[in-house]
């Protein structure tokens, strides 16, 4: 049997990982359109500031051979044959497979007018990534504008502006990152991120990006057009399918997988950012982009290709903030039938309550307990016992040790 992935990401590199810790001889290749050794691309901000490498190359640059893998660098897919059990490359050639796994990944995207002009960035590989960079140490880029204000344009944004460049963030909604904060908490993020030098302009509609070959600017929806020396698309991120356009796969948005992350063509699995998966609390089927979910569903695909038959438990809805220097941690819903707060000028607790039972949290300034209040929340316990207070950073977390972990 051989075994074939697409992408050498967080997904793809685990799925492989996987394997060998119960197969130390399956021929596994892995094709990638990077030239590096897999990474993490949430240690790319910390990496382009410090410089520090080992963060990046989370599984140590070594991996491919370590694992015993044939890693092909540099290739694009062109398209995935599945009846032949071949996967057929950019450059003519051909891979043949047992088992294919797609784990391509994603790139950031705004679904604007003019999003495919050249030279709008996306940093979501270390490629494109560092050809941003390039630019902005060589003094071609002193201003940016990000169309965007999630939390991957926040991260972006704040780099850029650590580096010295005037970085200027479009956001549609009245408040940053609003898929993954409240108001309130957002506000507080926003606020630093003024301070940290970034303009953030609110309530603001981007109607298409200007240009006949490369991008020349952002026009709004009331006319006003901006301009800045380089431009980052990060409304959300698009799944990495085009190749699979003729191979039978059932996908919409992502591809569409059962709880074996088993696509609907046999003999074909999908893990990471292209995945729609089920969330773990509500069963909405989103694709949930996110390097945890990733590293989940490369592990569960791996055991499932060894024989051992493993169950996806559903994708999480879970993020924190490192680079705010404030730290943020948000975790499952927004809302809740209560909502129980606890705010000391920037350390600002808010835990969303269901009938007794966390539905999620959102901790600022002072995340201690994140893990217990996720371990009850995932767990489904019952902290009715413990509502008055369970935002409370002192007496909340001894509270819920005490009342609703069990003995």
């Amino acid at each position: 049997m051989s075994i074939v992935i697409i992408g050498a990401g967080p997904a793809g590199i685990t799925v492989a990982e996987t394997i060998r810790r119960f197969d130390r001889d399956v021929p596994i290749t892995i094709i990638t359109a990077e030239s590096f050794p897999p990474y993490s691309p949430p240690a790319m901000a910390d990496h382009f500031l410090t410089g520090r490498e080992d963060p990046l190359y989370w599984m140590g640059r070594d991996v491919g051979d370590r694992l015993g893998l044939d890693v092909r660098e540099d290739r694009v897919v062109a398209s995935v044959g599945p009846a032949m059990h071949e996967v057929a490359l950019t450059d003519g050639s051909t891979v043949p497979f047992d088992r294919l796994v797609v784990a391509s990944g994603s790139r950031l995207h705004a679904d604007l007018p003019g999003n495919e002009l050249r030279d709008i960035h996306d940093f979501k590989s270390l490629r494109t990534a560092r050809a941003l960079l390039d630019r902005v140490r060589s003094g071609q880029v002193r201003t940016a504008l990000i169309v965007g204000a999630g939390f991957i344009g926040m991260e972006i944004a704040l780099l850029l502006a650590d580096l010295g460049v005037r970085v200027t963030m479009l956001g549609r909604r009245s408040w940053v990152m609003p898929r993954m904060l409240d108001p309130e908490t957002a506000g507080i993020a926003g606020r630093i991120m003024r301070e940290r030098g970034v303009e953030i302009r609110l309530g603001v509609e981007a109607s298409r990006f200007l240009g006949t070959d490369a991008v020349e600017g952002v026009e709004l929806a009331d006319g006003a057009v901006l301009t800045a020396d380089a431009y980052v698309a990060a409304t959300g991120v698009k799944p990495h399918l085009e190749f699979l356009a003729a191979s039978g796969i059932d996908a919409g948005w992502g591809i569409r997988v059962d709880d074996h992350l088993r696509t609907s063509v046999r003999d074909v699995w999908a893990a990471g950012d292209v995945v729609e998966a089920a969330d773990r609390l509500t069963g909405e089927r989103y694709v949930h982009a996110i390097f945890p979910n990733a590293v989940a569903q490369g592990e569960v695909v791996g055991r499932n290709l060894v024989g051992l038959d493993t169950t996806y438990l559903g994708a999480e809805s879970m993020n924190s903030l490192k680079h705010l220097g404030l730290p943020i941690m948000a975790v499952g819903a927004m809302t809740g039938d209560e909502e129980f707060r606890w705010r000391n000028g920037d350390v600002l607790r808010k835990v969303f309550v269901t009938d007794g039972r966390i539905v999620g949290f959102r901790l600022t300034g002072d995340i201690g307990g994140g893990g217990i209040l996720r371990s009850l929340m995932l767990t489904d316990r019952d902290v009715g016992g413990s509502l008055r207070h369970i935002a409370d950073p002192g007496r909340g977390m001894a509270a819920i040790v005490f009342e609703a972990l069990p003995a």
